[in-house]
């Protein structure tokens, strides 16, 4: 059933082979050990004060959901803290990107789950956005 419910589009990167293969494994020990990741495929830990934000139980991608407790603990997970109060505390210790933080941060292009930031970053890969976030991006410009 879980499968049914699950709206996100089919993976579509190619299988990794001989060194996208060892760089995504790489990537995977590092980040998962490090920064709890999600592998999501379009890291933006910098943005978000070195706190994966894919591990919001609701996979918000731009902040909390307003259902944070006064303790900082998530409503979901309420043993847990808010991914959220810990990236913001995680920001104000960055002294490069701390104004990141404010930035609004596009959606996730699920089909890249599971693949290398570090590569589809350098392939721009992670570059696609919905026709409406460029829209957006377009009129914020100006």
């Amino acid at each position: 059933m879980a499968d049914r419910l699950d709206r996100r589009p089919p993976q579509t990167a190619p299988e990794p082979r001989g060194f996208g293969r060892a760089l995504l494994v790489l990537e995977k020990e590092i980040k998962e050990e490090i920064y709890d990741c999600r592998m999501c495929g379009q890291c933006i830990l910098h943005s978000t004060g070195m706190s994966c934000p894919m591990r919001c139980p609701k996979s918000l991608r731009n902040g909390p959901c307003g259902g944070v407790m006064i303790d900082g603990s998530c409503e979901v997970l309420p043993d847990r803290p808010c991914v959220w109060v810990q990236a913001w505390e995680g920001s104000r210790r960055l002294p490069v990107w701390r104004s990141h933080m404010e930035h609004l941060n596009k959606p996730v292009d699920w089909r890249l789950q599971e693949t290398s930031s570090w590569e589809n970053l350098l392939s721009r890969r992670d570059r696609h956005a919905p026709a409406a976030w460029a829209a957006y991006e377009q009129r914020s410009a100006r």
